[in-house]
């Protein structure tokens, strides 16, 4: 796996009371632990930040969805459940610009 991927995982919910597979955009390939934004398809909770996907061969979704930079987890690599597709260069640029943004690292 490689940043840029778009992988299938369990999610964890940001109350920490359960999870949910779902896909997610891997942002950090490290050793042994991948950190990842989560994508979502409810358009109604887009933020500044977050970045919207239609579905492509490519990126393997099936519905227009958001990559939620400001949802991050980092997983365990063993809890990957398999490879959905990527995003391409020019969707990646506009991510880590809006990561700069989010984390206030121009500053």
């Amino acid at each position: 796996m490689q940043k840029g991927d778009i992988i299938l995982i369990p999610f964890p919910f940001t109350d920490l009371s359960g999870n949910t597979n779902r896909p997610a955009l891997v942002l950090v390939n490290g050793e042994m632990d991948l950190t990842l934004a989560f994508i979502s398809t409810q358009m109604k909770w887009k933020e500044e930040t977050d970045i919207i996907l239609t579905p492509s061969d490519l990126n393997g979704l099936k519905k227009e969805s958001l990559i939620r930079l400001s949802k991050i987890a980092t997983i365990d690599k063993a809890l990957t459940l398999g490879l959905l597709g990527k995003i391409d260069n020019q969707i990646m640029k506009q991510i880590n610009n809006n990561l700069i943004k989010l984390f206030q690292l121009n500053e």
